[in-house]
Order: structure tokens, then sequence, then C-alpha cells
């Protein structure tokens, strides 16, 4: 019996912590075809999986609201780094990398694996 207990116990906790993860967290796939890794607690880190710069971390987001971040990232290319804001919708992270203080940007869109 209190092994039963036991086992439900541990499997409802495990299901509560998947309930509490942020939806930014996950696998993506970046527009130009690499998967991107999104972790962390609070301050999310971005690291690219695949691709020519496979395991670059290229930015680091925080929480700004309603499914909104904000923060920097890298293109790796160059190693430049802008200011950063990303939007989620569903299944799509649409990113945004700004110089001057958001006069001149480049966005994309990913999507969720």
């Amino acid at each position: 019996m209190f092994r039963k207990v036991s086992l439900a116990l541990a499997a409802t906790l495990m299901m509560a912590g998947a309930a509490s993860a942020d939806p930014i967290e996950g696998n993506w796939k970046t527009q130009a075809g690499s998967t991107a890794a999104i972790a962390g607690s609070g301050a999310f880190s971005i690291t690219l999986k695949s691709g020519k710069y496979a395991g670059k971390t290229i930015g680091s987001f925080k929480a700004a609201g309603d499914n909104k971040y904000t923060g920097t990232i890298t293109d790796p290319e160059t190693d430049k780094t802008y200011s950063g804001k990303a939007t989620l919708s569903g299944t799509s992270l649409k990113m945004s990398g700004c110089v001057l203080g958001g006069l001149i940007c480049k966005s994309q869109t990913w999507t969720k694996l």
C-alpha cells in the first residue's frame, strides 16, 4: 500500500513540475533550420544545438509580461550582441534583435519542436 501511494505521489509531483515549466522553454527550429534550446528559470539562455555554431550560447531573456520576453541576442556569425525581444504565440516564437534604441531591427520566427 505504501509503495502505491509513494508511486502515485512521485507521478503527481513529476506532472506538476512539467506543468509549471515556462512555455518558452524547450527546443526550437530556427528560421535557418538549426535547433536551439531555451532553458532556465527566471532568466532563459538560448543555446544552439545543431548547425555550424552548435554549442554556442546566443542569447539571454527574462519574462516581460504575457508571453513576452526581453534581453540580448547574439548573431553567432558576427558575434555582435543586440537588444532583443521575443513574443510567444502558440508554437511560434518571434525573435527580434535591434540597434539604435529599436530603430533598426531584424526578426525571425522559430517553431517549437
